[in-house]
């Protein structure tokens, strides 16, 4: 589910609510979420799941084996996070992911304070 929602977020109800949804979860089978997300074929998908687990490496008890796995597929040129939004953001390198800044502020979580 957490690579299917990766792969198609129209499904998740926007990031805001996939990522507060995937950082309740407490545990993924990291090799079967690498495994699905190379099968998929799709650099971008590659990037955000790696993105996730990147930003989630402690919680999710990710190794840097996990994100070398992935990072062999990421795109071979800057991506934006959201296909049909091109908004402003940071490029994340490791990925070639370009981020809007209200993703990695986490400003969602400045309004619930």
């Amino acid at each position: 589910t957490m690579v299917d929602v990766m792969h198609a977020p129209h499904h998740g109800g926007g990031w805001e609510e996939i990522w507060r949804s995937l950082e309740m979860v407490e545990f993924f089978d990291l090799e079967t979420v690498i495994d699905y997300t190379c099968s998929l074929r799709s650099a971008l998908t590659v990037a955000r799941v790696g993105f996730f687990l990147e930003q989630h490496r402690d919680q999710l008890m990710v190794e840097d084996h996990h994100l070398e796995m992935l990072q062999q597929h990421k795109p071979s040129q800057p991506r934006y996070l959201q296909r049909d939004r091109r908004e402003p953001g940071k490029l994340i390198s490791s990925w070639n992911l370009i981020v809007p800044d209200w993703i990695l502020t986490r400003s969602w979580e400045e309004e619930s304070a």
